[in-house]
C-alpha cells in the first residue's frame, strides 16, 4: 500500500485518525475548506471543499485510503439531504480512480429506534428524519464500484469533542461544580464510544482488506447511565460529582413545533429515554482492538479540557 493516507474534515474524529496516523508513520494529508488539522512534520494541510471534483482528485492522488470524516454544515435533516450524498458520492468517485479505500465514521441512527442490545447484524433499515439520511448513505456505500468500510460508534467522547452530550455540556460543569441537565432520563444505560478508539478502529479496517466492504462497530466500552458518565469526569478530575437534572422530553418536542434546531434535538430523545446500547465485541475480534477503559478514557478528556479552558482564559 502506499503511505500516503488522506483525511477529509478536521474535526475531532478527522483530527484524531491524522494525528494517530502520523504517530504510526504514515503521510497523511487533510482536506479541509480552512486549511486546518494538526500540525506534525507528516501531516500536510490542504484548502479545499471536497465536494469539488475537479479539485478533490488531483489531492488524491497517490493515496490507498481516504478517511471521510466531514458531517452536515448544521444538524438539520435539510442540510444533511442536501450536502451529505453529493459529498460522499464525489469522494467515493476520486477514490475509485486512484484505487483507494474509503473509511467513513458512522453513527447508530440507521438502526432506528432499537428493541435491545444493537450489533453488527441488526437491521438498519430507519427511514424518516436524519435517521433515514444515514441508511440512504450506507445503502450508497454498498453500492459504489470502490471499496469502503463504515465504522459504526455511538456519541462521542473525548479529546477536542465539543458538540456532544459527553462534551462541552458536561465537562466544563463538572469541573466547576455546576448543576448538569441531561436529556431524557438520566439512569438508563446508553453507550458512549472514545473517539480514539474510533479513529483505531478505523485505521485497523482501512489497512486490512479482510475487513473492506463491511461495516463495523467501534470498540466500545460497556454503556453507561449519564449519571455516571459525570461521576467518571468527576472521579478523573478529582471533584465531587454534580447535581445532574434533567431536561423535560415533553418540553423540547414542545419547543420544537416552533423552534427546528430544539425539533432536530428532540427526534433523537428517544436515545435517552429507553437503554440505548450497542454490542461491539464482534468487530473488537475482527479488529484485534479492544475499548479504552471508562477511567483512563475520562481522565485523558479531562486532561485536554483543563488545558482548553486554561487556554482560553487566557486569551
Amino acid at each position: 500500500m502506499s503511505n500516503l493516507q488522506v483525511v477529509t474534515g478536521a474535526g475531532p474524529v478527522g483530527w484524531t485518525v491524522a494525528e494517530q496516523l502520523a504517530e504510526a508513520g504514515h503521510d497523511v494529508r487533510v482536506l479541509t475548506r480552512s486549511g486546518s488539522g494538526p500540525d506534525h512534520p507528516r501531516i500536510e494541510r490542504r484548502k479545499l471543499d471536497v465536494s469539488d471534483a475537479a479539485a478533490l482528485g488531483p489531492a488524491l492522488e497517490g493515496a490507498s485510503a481516504v478517511f471521510h470524516c466531514i458531517h452536515g454544515s448544521a444538524y438539520d435533516v435539510r442540510a444533511w439531504e442536501r450536502e451529505l450524498p453529493a459529498a460522499e458520492q464525489t469522494v467515493m468517485d476520486a477514490a475509485h480512480r486512484v484505487g483507494a479505500v474509503v473509511v467513513f465514521p458512522e453513527s447508530l441512527y440507521s438502526y432506528g429506534r432499537p428493541d435491545g442490545v444493537m450489533t453488527e447484524d441488526g437491521p438498519r433499515d430507519a427511514t424518516s428524519g436524519k435517521l433515514g439520511v444515514r441508511t440512504r448513505l450506507l445503502a450508497a456505500r454498498a453500492a459504489h464500484p470502490t471499496s469502503t468500510v463504515s465504522v459504526v460508534a455511538s456519541d462521542f467522547f473525548g479529546p477536542r469533542v465539543r458538540t456532544a452530550h459527553a462534551g462541552e455540556r458536561v465537562v466544563p460543569s463538572v469541573l466547576n461544580g455546576k448543576t448538569i441537565r441531561v436529556l431524557g432520563r438520566a439512569d438508563v444505560e446508553h453507550s458512549f464510544t472514545y473517539v480514539p478508539d474510533l479513529a483505531a478502529a478505523m485505521i485497523t479496517a482501512a489497512h486490512d482488506p479482510a475487513l473492506w466492504n463491511s461495516v463495523l462497530h467501534a470498540p466500545t466500552a460497556p454503556a453507561v447511565t449519564q449519571r455516571q458518565m459525570v461521576e467518571a469526569y468527576a472521579h478523573a478530575a478529582q471533584v465531587r460529582p454534580p447535581k445532574v437534572g434533567t431536561l423535560p422530553g415533553g418540553l423540547l418536542r414542545a419547543l420544537g413545533t416552533v423552534h427546528r434546531p430544539t425539533r432536530e434535538l428532540a427526534e433523537m430523545l428517544y436515545q435517552f429515554e429507553a437503554p440505548y446500547v450497542m454490542d461491539s465485541r464482534r468487530s473488537e475480534r475482527r479488529l484485534h482492538l479492544a475499548p479504552t477503559p471508562l477511567a483512563q478514557a475520562a481522565t485523558e478528556t479531562v486532561r485536554w479540557w483543563r488545558t482548553e479552558l486554561a487556554a482560553t482564559a487566557g486569551r
